[in-house]
């Protein structure tokens, strides 16, 4: 299972971040689908208000569980 360009997907982290646009998967040759592990950007459309990340902020996630109605994402923070 992959999901494409402009999917939502909802984080499986405690940044603050509720929800993710995927923008585009990171690597040549991965075309415009992320399957399970890919790293993918990714823009923040809902956020916690006391979180680490904001809403509109561009953000690198990791994809998982995206067999869920609907998929989720890891944010890969440092």
């Amino acid at each position: 299972m992959a999901v494409m360009m402009r999917t939502m997907l909802e984080v499986a982290d405690n940044s603050g971040a509720r929800k993710l646009q995927m923008i585009l998967p990171l690597g040549g040759s991965t075309g415009l689908r992320a399957g399970l592990g890919d790293v993918i950007t990714a823009s923040v459309k809902e956020a916690a208000p006391d979180g680490q990340v904001q809403k509109g902020k561009v953000v690198k996630a990791a994809s998982c569980a995206l067999a869920r109605k609907p998929p989720c994402a890891v944010l890969a923070t440092r």
